[in-house]
């Protein structure tokens, strides 16, 4: 089956899960040339390994609390917290409750 993504002009629901944030399985919301957004669950005590991404990105704290390790320094980011990285900036995302981050990346694919 082939994963479907929003079309251009199509309202796309990002509020806070809440009950069922359990049974929500992380996805990409819309994917397009130089843009993709997704949905990023993680759980309490879970952690993504150091990694970069293609392109800058934003992180969108959207429900629950996570630790970001980026630029040499740890930041909490709650729901309505946003940060901005850069290109190929390595970073880390530890959940420090159970969390929704809306992830959106520039890419620059050719």
């Amino acid at each position: 089956m082939a994963i479907t993504h929003k079309a251009p002009g199509e309202l796309i629901d990002i509020r806070p899960l809440g009950s069922d944030l359990h049974s929500t399985i992380s996805s990409t919301l819309i994917r397009a040339e130089h843009i993709e957004v997704f949905r990023f669950i993680l759980l309490a005590g879970k952690t993504t390994p150091e990694h970069t991404a293609a392109g800058a990105i934003t992180i969108q704290c959207i429900e629950g609390a996570v630790q970001l390790d980026a630029l040499e320094r740890s930041q909490v980011l709650y729901p309505g917290s946003l940060v901005y990285l850069v290109d190929a900036e390595p970073h880390a995302v530890t959940a420090l409750e159970d969390s929704v981050l809306l992830i959106t990346v520039l890419l620059h694919r050719v």
